[in-house]
């Protein structure tokens, strides 16, 4: 959840843990015994199946018996896997209600506006010690996959004492282009600095005008567009607007010179601009065939807070 105080990054539930007990076997039965998804027609073969071999012993024996249970047993499995499934398709879709009514933003784990903080069960860290990188991960067939991660510069003070594992957290993007993790990083940036208006994107538009720099940012008309602007837009065109509207965004975001743009972090790390000097022009082309020659730019000098707010359309 996105406000104009904090982004949150943990989301729990507004319940007790006699609930969450009850839940946790209620969901293991249910999904165990269903005959959708489960182990129910399997449970209900194995009953069958010994009742038959059961009745198959007593049609040859002397004193041949055929007790209520032999005809009880599968009926009765039956009826309870078939109880299960009628419960775990309620849960189905039932339970994203009650889930959505009683989800819980923490604050315990949130990018902080007004602070300046980042928040997390190892600590509260200032954001500016909080490093962006685009993580590659390939699958056995060599198909790659990039995910934004930012990392806390120093994991001594932000280890998780069980795993051992540096603070970090993961952003997801709409696309597999390289050019939306820089916008992704550009956005989150812009939105911890209070300097700059709040990014304008549908989530954040209804509390545009509780944030004091963007509310001054839109009464001065710099914005240029209406204060419901994306609620306008949502209710007005219809799916195949909207995918055309998508992709001019997704092209504007691909041809952006997101290599070029100044690194603000090189103003206040000592030796950091010694780490690398430049970066891909394309950078989605370097992230998918880093051997071939790619152009490299020199990262210019750090912009003002004022050119990069008025860079907002670009990552839209």
């Amino acid at each position: 959840m996105v406000n104009e105080m904090r982004w949150s990054k943990f989301v729990d539930e507004d319940i007790s843990l006699i609930y969450r007990f009850f839940r946790f076997w209620f969901v293991v039965w249910t999904h165990f015994f269903s005959f959708i998804g489960g182990a129910g027609y399997f449970v209900l073969g194995v009953a069958v199946f010994t009742s038959v071999m059961a009745a198959l012993v007593q049609f040859f024996s002397d004193s041949p018996e055929y007790p209520v249970i032999l005809i009880g047993m599968p009926l009765s499995v039956f009826l309870f896997c078939g109880v299960a499934t009628v419960l775990r398709r309620l849960f189905e879709t039932q339970s994203i209600r009650f889930y959505k009514s009683n989800k819980n933003f923490s604050d315990d784990v949130a990018f902080c506006r007004r602070s300046g903080l980042v928040k997390s069960f190892q600590g509260n860290f200032p954001f500016y010690e909080f490093d962006a990188f685009i993580e590659m991960a390939a699958d056995m067939k060599g198909n790659q996959r990039h995910t934004l991660k930012v990392r806390h510069r120093y994991p001594q003070f932000s280890k998780d004492k069980r795993s051992g594992l540096p603070l970090e957290f993961t952003f997801p993007t709409d696309t597999g282009s390289i050019a939306e993790r820089y916008a992704m990083w550009d956005m989150l940036s812009r939105f911890m600095d209070v300097s700059q208006p709040l990014p304008d994107i549908p989530r954040l538009e209804p509390f545009r005008h509780l944030d004091p720099t963007t509310r001054a940012y839109d009464e001065a008309g710099k914005r240029g567009r209406p204060a419901t602007y994306w609620r306008d837009l949502y209710a007005k065109v219809d799916e195949k607007e909207l995918k055309r509207l998508r992709d001019e965004h997704h092209e504007k975001v691909n041809a952006a010179p997101w290599g070029s743009r100044p690194d603000l972090m090189a103003q206040s790390v000592p030796g950091y601009e010694d780490s690398y000097t430049a970066e891909p022009e394309d950078v989605n082309a370097y992230a998918h065939a880093p051997t071939k020659n790619v152009r490299f730019v020199e990262r210019p000098d750090a912009a003002s807070s004022e050119s990069s707010s008025d860079q907002q359309n670009t990552q839209r």
